[in-house]
């Protein structure tokens, strides 16, 4: 996914603001998905919900103001009710690496009790970590 940094996003030294970066995973997250024909909100009104439950940002180096971002997805780990996905932002100009991160998301129902990920999200998962192993 794209993302364009916008002055909004940056501090007041000119940097995209850490905290932004979680923004950014979260939309390419939805967005990885959604390109797999997999909805998130489908999910949810079936009673599967995704709560992030840890996340690891390794900074590397700082995105500026009208940078244009890719930010790459890709399954790291999945467990019975939770999955982890490498996240990492890119500058689109030089192949940059900005930001790296593992974000790792739970699978609840609407009570926040652990569910077992449903079975289109784990095939997807499951065949992505597989392509990748290759």
């Amino acid at each position: 996914m794209e993302v364009r940094i916008y002055y909004e996003d940056t501090d007041a030294a000119g940097v995209v603001y850490h905290a932004n970066y979680l923004k950014y995973f979260e939309r390419a997250r939805s967005e990885y998905l959604r390109e797999r024909g997999v909805s998130v909100s489908e999910l949810a009104s079936e009673g599967f919900v995704f709560p992030v439950v840890r996340v690891e940002i390794d900074f590397r180096s700082p995105a500026l103001h009208d940078d244009l971002l890719l930010i790459h997805t890709s399954p790291e780990q999945v467990k019975g009710s939770s999955f982890a996905l490498r996240q990492q932002a890119v500058r689109k100009t030089d192949g940059r690496l900005l930001a790296d991160a593992l974000i790792t998301l739970a699978c609840v129902g609407p009570e926040l009790k652990a569910r077992r990920i449903p079975s289109i999200l784990r095939d997807l998962l499951e065949a992505r970590l597989s392509e990748t192993a290759r």
